[in-house]
């Protein structure tokens, strides 16, 4: 049977989501919690290889168990062989034998939180970036604008990316304000290697009045990676959904 997992998880005690062999990985906890439940080795795939310290609550991923499960019945009996990792199985659900978590999905939501405020931060510490100067969303959001639709994303691109290629089409990145925090919403099908942390982090020289809107466009038209800002810490990461056409 193979089963398609939603995942939750707190990146902060990991090196990233992929399997490694002598750090601790989201994957290999997961794969670690199926060998615990049915005795065999399985691989755990997930939809998007998040980096060391991103967090997640829409991760999926699918695993082929030999033994038929309940669904729910297989997310408590893998929850109870997780902990004390901070992971969760959230919902499970069997689908059909060519169900691929990575290669089916059509579309990736991150979500990067900012607290912007001078005092230090207490309970969004280690799930956020403070920057105590005010941004100026607006100014944000008119460059936000410019990385819309379909680029060259070598300036946003890390340079140990292993994408074929650097063009990615980029359906929604967008910046709103919630009283002293800023949360940026990127939506695409699939983005570079750390393509999402550099943007934040372009855009918030932007809020800085550090950079302007045009100048965003002009170092995404560079296609030049010492044009990119400062690439925003991993902690205020989050991928929050992964949907599927079927």
């Amino acid at each position: 049977m193979r089963y398609k997992l939603t995942i939750e998880y707190d990146g902060g005690p990991f090196q990233g989501w992929q399997r490694l062999p002598d750090a601790p990985s989201v994957q290999g906890a997961l794969e670690d919690a199926v060998e615990k439940l049915t005795g065999v080795r399985g691989d755990v795939i997930g939809a998007g290889r998040t980096d060391s310290g991103v967090h997640a609550t829409g991760q999926v991923a699918h695993v082929d168990i030999e033994k038929p499960f309940e669904p729910w019945k297989l997310a408590e009996a893998l929850n109870a062989h997780l902990r004390p990792h901070p992971v969760a199985v959230v919902d499970a659900e069997a689908v059909t034998p060519d169900f691929h978590a990575r290669f089916d999905a059509v579309r990736r939501s991150y979500l990067y939180l900012v607290v912007n405020r001078r005092a230090p931060l207490t309970l969004e510490r280690g799930h956020a970036w403070r920057i105590g100067l005010e941004l100026d969303v607006a100014a944000m959001n008119r460059a936000a604008e410019k990385l819309i639709g379909k680029h060259d994303f070598t300036t946003f691109r890390d340079a140990n990316c292993q994408a074929k290629s650097p063009v990615k089409t980029l359906d929604q990145a967008r910046a709103e304000r919630l009283s002293d925090k800023v949360r940026f919403a990127f939506v695409a099908q699939s983005f570079l290697h750390r393509q999402v942390r550099s943007m934040v982090g372009t855009l918030v020289e932007v809020g800085l009045g550090k950079m302007t809107p045009e100048e965003v466009a002009g170092a995404l038209a560079a296609k030049d990676r010492t044009k990119c800002g400062p690439v925003a810490p991993a902690d205020g990461l989050c991928l929050t959904r992964v949907d599927y056409a079927k």
